[in-house]
């Protein structure tokens, strides 16, 4: 059965159109209940929330929902998205739930639903809930004395701040070391600057004044020009972006280059196998990452697993086959000894602690590999079915046949916005742009005659 409200992160879509609505999110709340209501105990469920204004509306609806259940609900201040998930396992909660839509502009929200064990739902578990959404729940809401009780934590943010500290190797600090903190106006907007600060460092924070509207807004892991170009300004060390929700990062060296996350895997995954930490044998990533990562980790005796686009499946494969690092080359970086999912703050002390320990610029220890040309182009739609357009068929297999043996092409749904997302990479710089914007050219041609399609 297609799904309608869950995709590669949760639900996401701009707010008050279905399913960003307040009324869609009481309900999802209360099948979320009915789904992890198990036993006699007295059930709670963690919510948090990023900056975005609509956090404010959809925070109440969902406590509202859990509330006419049973459960009581615990909510926090704005953090970002791995707190929430170490909060629910801290706290022994039976549910965690974050109100963000990560990286997307602030019109958009989102809700990303965590177990008991603080790890993303797997899509069998979404689907089922998704199911119960339009369900009668008149019949299984909880009796007025059983209803559950709302309350806020107000150490939340100090707990998360001590629980990413605690990842840093015991010993080191990040004395010496000026470091560009740009926060997105997100969910770490206090909490980043206040983790390095304490640890030693100089810290210049940015993009730390949210107003409900500004996050992400030409900032952040998805717009790093300004933190780039900060580094440089101060003449910091290296530069640090988060996403609005901190489940990412990008990195900048002391020359305000850009560092993506292949190269952050390739560092953290190389050091984990030279201390005879890494687990599984290799890393797992996606079909995004590049060529060049894949070769650099062969060429160490390592090897590269790729799964489906979405930092859940990395995990999932993580779980099932006994890896310990994994990620995407936007910057979620998993590191399961430390967090259940992408964490921007624990990954990037893993960077730090490299740089402090080897006293060489961040420029010399996060150039690894030689990435291969690689493009990636993303194109809007207004409905119906792009890929199914014979002309967009025609030009992907071309493209196929053109890159054989020379390259690779990834043509997908995004799954968190109506984008077709179109990545090739190959020897030949030429040929991969080539391949791409003919695909992107036949996909804006079907949003010219969709009954084509048809």
């Amino acid at each position: 059965m297609a799904r309608k409200l869950f995709g590669t992160d949760g639900i996401r879509g701009r707010t008050n159109i279905e399913p960003m609505t307040a009324e869609t999110a009481l309900k999802v709340a209360m099948a979320a209940a009915l789904q992890f209501r198990r036993g006699d105990h007295r059930h709670r469920v963690v919510i948090g929330k990023d900056t975005r204004l609509s956090g404010y509306m959809l925070e109440p609806a969902l406590a509202a929902g859990f509330i006419a259940m049973g459960l009581d609900v615990i909510m926090t201040s704005p953090l970002p998205t791995p707190a929430v998930a170490m909060l629910t396992r801290s706290l022994r909660a039976d549910l965690g739930v974050m109100i963000s839509a990560s990286h997307n502009a602030y019109e958009d929200n989102g809700i990303k639903l965590f177990g008991p064990d603080g790890y993303k739902l797997s899509d069998a578990v979404e689907a089922t809930i998704e199911r119960m959404v339009d369900e009668n729940f008149t019949d299984r809401l909880a009796p007025s004395s059983m209803l559950g009780r709302a309350s806020r934590l107000d150490d939340a943010s100090g707990r998360y701040i001590e629980y990413v500290k605690n990842t840093f190797p015991k010993g080191l600090t990040l004395d010496g070391l000026k470091i560009v903190v740009d926060c997105a106006h997100g969910a770490a907007y206090k909490v980043a600057p206040r983790v390095f600060s304490e640890l030693g460092a100089d810290v210049v924070p940015i993009a730390v004044e949210p107003n409900g509207r500004n996050i992400n807004d030409n900032c952040g892991a998805v717009a790093p020009q300004s933190m780039q170009k900060a580094v440089v300004l101060h003449g910091a060390d290296i530069g640090i972006a988060l996403d609005g929700d901190a489940d990412r990062l990008i990195v900048a060296d002391e020359h305000g280059q850009r560092i993506d996350g292949d190269q952050i895997m390739a560092l953290v995954t190389r050091d984990a196998a030279d201390a005879g930490t890494l687990k599984g044998g290799g890393l797992v990533a996606t079909i995004m990452s590049n060529l060049g990562l894949e070769r650099f980790l062969n060429g160490i005796g390592l090897n590269l697993i790729r799964t489906p686009v979405g930092d859940r499946y990395v995990v999932e494969h993580m779980r099932a086959h006994g890896f310990n690092v994994g990620g995407e080359q936007s910057g979620h970086i998993v590191l399961s000894d430390h967090s259940t999912t992408g964490d921007g703050l624990i990954a990037a002390l893993q960077v730090l602690a490299c740089v402090k320990q080897r006293g060489r610029p961040a420029s010399e220890i996060l150039n690894l590999f030689e990435p291969l040309p690689q493009l990636l182009r993303s194109v809007r739609y207004g409905g119906g079915s792009p890929l199914k357009f014979p002309l967009v068929k025609s030009r992907i297999a071309d493209g196929e046949a053109r890159l054989l043996g020379n390259g690779r092409l990834s043509v997908r749904h995004s799954g968190t916005e109506p984008v077709i997302r179109v990545m090739a990479e190959g020897e030949d710089e030429a040929l991969v742009r080539d391949v791409v914007n003919s695909i992107c050219d036949a996909i804006a041609d079907f949003e010219r005659a969709p009954a084509a399609a048809e």
